[in-house]
């Protein structure tokens, strides 16, 4: 089964994958917006893109992790100077982002949304 694992903010994520140890396995990571008081992200991209993302999520390796990463509220979000858009491991430009730590797989915006590159990006073991 897919260890999940929840993070707030960047400093929260530089420190969780600091001492993160995958053991080998497989790393995947979704940059998402903040969720609301009601439980949805401010992101609507990010709220029409998790139904894809969940159901792919079933055919990763079970041997593997996926990192939900909460980049902030949507001031935090649309600052350039947002830490998350200039640290270079993981360099993002639009939430959603889903990639694999440490490779260059990774789907960004729309391409959230696709089934077919879902389930390449979680079945790719490489």
């Amino acid at each position: 089964m897919v260890q999940k694992h929840y993070v707030a903010g960047y400093e929260n994520f530089v420190t969780f994958m600091k001492d993160f140890k995958s053991n080998g396995q497989v790393v995947n990571v979704l940059f998402t917006g903040a969720k609301l008081d009601n439980g949805v992200s401010w992101c609507s991209d990010c709220v029409e893109a998790a139904p894809f993302i969940d159901a792919a999520l079933e055919t990763a390796p079970a041997e593997s992790h996926f990192i939900y990463v909460d980049v902030g509220d949507r001031p935090t979000w649309k600052d350039m100077n947002n830490p998350f858009r200039k640290d270079t491991d993981t360099h993002l430009s639009v939430i959603p982002t889903l990639i694999r730590w440490k490779n260059p797989q990774r789907l960004e915006g729309e391409q959230c949304c696709k089934a077919d590159l879902l389930e390449m990006f979680f079945t790719d073991d490489d």
